[in-house]
């Protein structure tokens, strides 16, 4: 049987929002790029726009990958051919479904707060997989977002309904929304009263209540405003469950509350920080004193165990104000050596690094008798350069 002629499908994720399952006639199957587009009469299956993606299911068996409109038809990518002409049974993944209804209700009502408050726009919307980004042209500090979250929460709480319709004219001239660009013909009004007024095509929850939570993750600076990141229902509920398990982890190796740990920390980071600088004292008094052991030796290497970088570079400093010739430091880390070398005579090193790199597959440089990098090779290749290489080295 040919495809019957295409005609505008029937939108049922309009008529019933937490509409699951459905029956259609199917009015064309063709192959597409991934697997096959399917036209039915009618589909609760909602198209990727607007900022939220496609729903995904099955339809008679066959799994529905993606969803897009064109000029009013509904087409459905699925992986395998299904009848034309046939009655088909579909049915949509609701978790994912429910998932952006509450993501792009919670978004609605955040940003409608925000630009009643900031009298801004909102530029731009992401709906992704982990997170919901939102852009505005204002400057809005952190303090101000968290009033604004508090806000929001409570119109969940009061559990408002959503009223949702189609406006055209002098009706839809007359009502205060918010919209990217001009619009004409009939215009889907979603309304959350006392909170925002936008024109949408996307699908909402019935009651401001569904939404659950919603939860601003940060703020950044964006083009000419803001990035803000925002978490709603399920997701925001899921991720504050992480944070306070990791929390409570922390808090039990730390033998404090959870809600105690950040003065923890701090008080770590005191003792941590009085610990790095008791340490780089002891190393500055061994670090002399193994110059004055290298003191008129002429060339030499040292291998060291691991150290940081900076402390690499400190030594062979001592080093080479006291040995009268090139200081070079090697600290073996993880299988690679740290090097730093040297001479405090200013003397140019960059032949001898360069060949170095070279041969020990190394990285790094320097300037005015200095160098810092990193080698991938075994000690003894690293003692075979040198000697190679005309420097009478003493270890």
């Amino acid at each position: 049987m040919k495809g019957l002629f295409p005609m505008e499908t029937e939108k049922l994720y309009y008529a019933d929002p937490f509409l699951t399952d459905f029956t259609a006639t199917v009015l064309d199957c063709q192959p597409g790029k991934n697997g096959y587009l399917v036209t039915l009469d009618r589909t609760a299956f909602y198209p990727e726009g607007g900022g939220q993606p496609a729903d995904h299911g099955v339809l008679d068996g066959a799994a529905v990958t993606d969803v897009h409109e064109k000029n009013g038809v509904i087409l459905h990518n699925v992986d395998r051919a299904v009848e034309i002409g046939k009655t088909v049974t579909g049915a949509i993944d609701w978790g994912r479904r429910f998932d952006h209804m509450q993501q792009h209700s919670g978004e609605h009502i955040c940003s409608g707060l925000i630009c009643e408050r900031f009298h801004c726009d909102n530029v731009g919307f992401h709906m992704g997989a982990d997170i919901v980004t939102i852009d505005f042209n204002a400057d809005i500090s952190w303090e101000e977002l968290l009033e604004i979250e508090a806000k929001a929460n409570q119109y969940l709480y009061e559990n408002h309904p959503i009223d949702i319709q189609f406006h055209r004219g002098a009706e839809l001239e007359a009502i205060d929304y918010r919209s990217k660009k001009a619009l004409e013909g009939d215009v889907r009004i979603v309304a959350f009263p006392g909170a925002d007024c936008c024109a949408c095509c996307g699908t909402h929850v019935l009651r401001s209540g569904q939404v659950g939570l919603v939860k601003f993750l940060s703020v950044q600076k964006f083009r000419e405003g803001v990035r803000i990141e925002l978490l709603c229902g399920k997701r925001a509920l899921e991720y504050l469950s992480k944070t306070w398990e990791q929390a409570k982890a922390i808090g039990q190796r730390l033998s404090v509350k959870p809600v105690d740990s950040e003065a923890a920390v701090e008080r770590l980071e005191g003792e941590l920080a009085n610990l790095k600088l008791r340490c780089a004292q002891l190393e500055e008094s061994v670090f002399e004193s193994m110059a004055k052991e290298q003191a008129g030796k002429g060339n030499v290497l040292l291998f060291q165990p691991a150290m940081r970088p900076d402390s690499v570079r400190r030594l062979m400093d001592a080093v080479s104000k006291t040995c009268g010739g090139l200081a070079a430091v090697f600290a073996v880390d993880e299988g690679h050596y740290a090097y730093a070398l040297g001479r405090a005579d200013g003397q140019d090193i960059s032949p001898l690094v360069k060949a170095m790199n070279t041969v020990l597959h190394g990285r790094g440089g320097g300037r005015n008798g200095f160098a810092q990098g990193s080698v991938e090779a075994e000690r003894s290749a690293i003692e075979s350069f040198f000697k190679e290489n005309g420097y009478g080295i003493c270890d």
